[in-house]
């Protein structure tokens, strides 16, 4: 059961990433890229909890999985920042 999860978190978050950066090719906004950075970011970091539990779960991949979630959040952060300026 574990593994059909991580699956749908890491399509999800694919699908979310792949949304957000259709609509900002549409309507250039830019939060829209800054977002859908992000999300593509989410997304790598659930692949990678998948591997690091599913395939090789012997080898621990957790500092590699927080970094990614961490640039993805650091990504939006900066967006944010940068906009509202």
């Amino acid at each position: 059961m574990d593994v059909v999860v991580y699956v749908l978190c890491a399509l999800t978050g694919g699908v979310c990433a792949y949304l957000l950066l259709r609509a900002y090719r549409q309507n250039r906004l830019r939060l829209l890229l800054w977002s859908g950075i992000c999300f593509t970011g989410l997304a790598l970091n659930n692949a990678l909890l998948f591997v690091d539990k599913v395939l090789v779960a012997n080898t621990d991949l957790s500092l590699l999985r927080s970094a990614s979630a961490l640039a993805a959040v650091l990504i939006l952060l900066y967006g944010l920042v940068w906009e509202t300026r």
